[in-house]
């Protein structure tokens, strides 16, 4: 099934998002096609900066992505001051089934 992982940033992530940026990275490049989206929510404005994180993952149950995103070195570092998991079922697009499919 695949979940979204809305992740918001605390007051200090900002900066502790540019030190651990890298190994964020490579965390989600290790999850290989689990991953199926991921990057920077950005605030409105004419110079957006990030203040959280989208991810789209394939996982088992809400559980292992609950262990996922504990294990994310942002999570790990203090990037974030809340994040939300919810299932998530594609209608229209590239990933949603064919109405046949449903």
């Amino acid at each position: 099934m695949l979940y979204t992982l809305f992740c918001y940033d605390g007051p200090d992530g900002g900066a502790i998002r540019a030190r651990v940026r890298d190994e964020h990275l490579a965390y989600l490049r290790d999850a290989g096609t689990r991953v199926k989206l991921a990057g920077p929510l950005l605030c409105p404005g004419d110079d957006p900066k990030p203040i959280g994180s989208m991810i789209l993952i394939d996982a088992a149950s809400e559980a292992a992505v609950k262990l996922f995103a504990e294990n994310d070195p942002y999570a790990r570092a203090g990037v974030f001051e809340r994040v939300d998991i919810h299932p998530w079922r594609p209608v229209l697009g590239d990933w949603a089934p064919k109405e046949t499919d449903r």
